[in-house]
């Protein structure tokens, strides 16, 4: 069976997990989105068919290179751009309008596994008023704590009240 051409670009084939994510987020035509971890850039790929325009950062300068490389299309046409920065030092540039959503999937910062304040900080400022942060899919107040990280690892240290030698 031969497959029609349409002169789209093919469809982007999420994982059911990213895909879930994906749908689950209120999404409008006329929307600004922030990508918080973007990685290769595939759930942004699939965000910006339904908005406006969506920003990706990613701290990695190889996934950045994979997203410009897999969503050229798209970039070049002024729907999708992407960063390379940590999100706790993302800040909007001067003449840059503010998003009225943004997500995470799996960003170790938003998701408990590290700590994350710097980073919220970041997020609420790039938003616009109203403006919606989801994490893994479930929305986020910036004003939600995150869960408490594992406490570090330390070495017991004896202080001199412990010494033998006095």
């Amino acid at each position: 069976m031969s497959r029609r051409r349409t002169g789209r670009p093919p469809r982007t084939t999420l994982s059911p997990r990213l895909a879930a994510v994906v749908d689950a987020l209120p999404l409008g035509p006329s929307m600004r989105v922030l990508e918080i971890g973007c990685g290769p850039g595939a759930a942004a790929r699939e965000v910006s068919r339904r908005v406006a325009f969506l920003l990706g950062v990613d701290r990695s300068p190889a996934a950045v290179r994979a997203f410009r490389t897999a969503g050229a299309a798209r970039i070049a046409a002024g729907r999708l751009a992407v960063r390379c920065v940590d999100v706790e030092d993302f800040a909007l540039h001067p003449d840059e309008e503010p998003f009225d959503l943004a997500f995470a999937v799996r960003v170790g910062v938003l998701d408990g596994r590290h700590p994350g304040g710097a980073a919220l900080c970041a997020i609420g400022a790039a938003l616009r008023p109203g403006g919606r942060l989801f994490v893994d899919g479930v929305e986020r107040a910036l004003l939600d704590p995150l869960p408490p990280p594992s406490p570090p690892r330390t070495a017991h240290h004896a202080g001199p009240e412990a010494r033998d030698d006095v």
